[in-house]
């Protein structure tokens, strides 16, 4: 082709790509809480101020759950509560995945009242809520798949006038696959039972975090709760620069926005129960007292990994950031224990070992996916040996060290 043809068609694509991607207007400063998704008024919440919204979330799910359960009697009468909570990790995410179908192999896993996820924990969520029926789908979509079913390059140039380096339609389809209308049917049904199924993104705009309550739009019968099921579960894996944020049509006193929410780890890559829950109400006294269990499952190590860092701006740049995730994720962890030991809740921890040699050059790779699904397969067939604590916590010797689990006093 002549130079000039060349040149004109990559004007025309920088041109074509100018044009695109717009949004409707952000919700404007001081809105926020006003907003509606759908019209299904708890719908999500503001993890980070919306304390009292989760506090009555959680009794009317407790409601719910004595009904099914015919238990009139006190808190202590009620059977334990498991919690889970899911990392993100991108295809770390097969760690997790092995793990639970391992666990059901091992015949011990419970079910769990709670299940968090953000990022690739929010892809594995909704199939470990609904439990070992759905481990077929978790061993596929974690053994099976290959780069082209998570994402697609625009090309640098492209990329350059669009919000992200790929698209991520075909993960977009991969969700789509399994989160159906049968899926969206069973995890409405649990709901209904008092289990709870809460998802984690990072609403851009505001620079909050967002849970979202994914049994209450499974339960919703609006039209468009499929639709946005499976946005969320895109949403929350949205790697700010990797992948497209998602857009949310929102509404408040009948005008129309768009919030743009990413990766819910851009704020915490792991959650079970914001802090300020454990304030308002006292999970230890008489009233709330009950047997309950957390098992925490990072999708990644806690051991710093080596590497020999080149002396260029964008290798210290990019060994950075990654620095800054990996400790982020790793004091998510300590804060959940903290708050765990605090209101009285069995805390429990997974996380890829430093025996886990296997490597990988390009992300989502399946060879290494397989390794680590079997890795953690293997590990909980055979009975997972959970740590009580973060490593932190441990002695020099490796032996764990609990913290005095000593409530603070009530507040005034």
């Amino acid at each position: 082709m002549h130079p000039l043809r060349i040149l004109a068609a990559l004007c025309l694509v920088a041109v074509t790509a100018c044009s695109g991607p717009n949004r409707i207007g952000a919700v404007p400063r001081g809105l926020a809480d006003q907003a509606t998704v759908l019209d299904i008024p708890n719908a999500r919440f503001w993890a980070d101020t919306q304390g009292p919204d989760l506090i009555k979330e959680a009794m009317d799910a407790l409601a719910r759950e004595r009904a099914t359960l015919g238990v009139t009697g006190p808190a202590s009468s009620m059977p334990p509560a498991n919690f889970l909570s899911l990392s993100g990790g991108s295809d770390n995410g097969a760690f997790g995945a092995g793990l639970l179908v391992g666990w059901t192999a091992a015949g011990t896993r419970p079910s769990f009242k709670i299940v968090t996820g953000v990022s690739t924990g929010a892809l594995i969520a909704p199939l470990a809520f609904l439990g070992p029926d759905y481990d077929p789908q978790l061993r596929d979509v974690y053994t099976a798949i290959k780069p082209r079913d998570i994402f697609e390059s625009r090309g640098l140039l492209l990329a350059l006038f669009y919000d992200a380096l790929n698209t991520t339609d075909p993960l977009y389809r991969l969700i789509s696959r399994y989160a159906d209308e049968k899926l969206l049917a069973a995890v409405a049904r649990e709901y209904a039972k008092g289990r709870l199924l809460l998802i984690g993104t990072t609403n851009l705009d505001m620079q909050r975090p967002v849970i979202w309550n994914m049994g209450a739009i499974a339960s919703s019968g609006k039209p468009g709760a499929l639709e946005l099921f499976r946005k969320v579960l895109l949403a929350s894996a949205a790697v700010p620069g990797a992948f497209p944020a998602v857009m949310f049509d929102v509404e408040i006193n009948g005008r129309h926005y768009q919030e743009m929410h990413v990766d819910g780890g851009a704020v915490m890559q792991t959650f079970l129960i914001p802090p300020q829950v454990g304030v308002l109400v006292d999970m230890r006294g008489q009233q709330h007292v009950r047997e309950r269990h957390a098992y925490v499952i990072r999708n990644g190590r806690l051991d710093p990994e080596w590497a020999d860092t080149q002396r260029s701006l964008l290798s210290i740049t990019g060994r950075a950031i990654s620095t800054m995730i990996h400790y982020s994720g790793y004091n998510d962890i300590v804060r959940i224990y903290g708050t765990s030991l605090r209101d009285g809740v069995d805390f429990n921890l997974a996380y890829i070992g430093s025996d886990f040699a296997t490597k990988h050059t390009d992300m989502f790779e399946t060879s290494y996916m397989r390794a680590l699904f079997d890795y953690g397969y293997r590990q909980a067939r055979s009975g997972y040996p959970w740590h009580k604590t973060p490593p932190v916590y441990s002695q020099p010797d490796g032996e764990e060290r609990l913290l005095a689990q000593t409530p603070p006093s009530a507040p005034e």
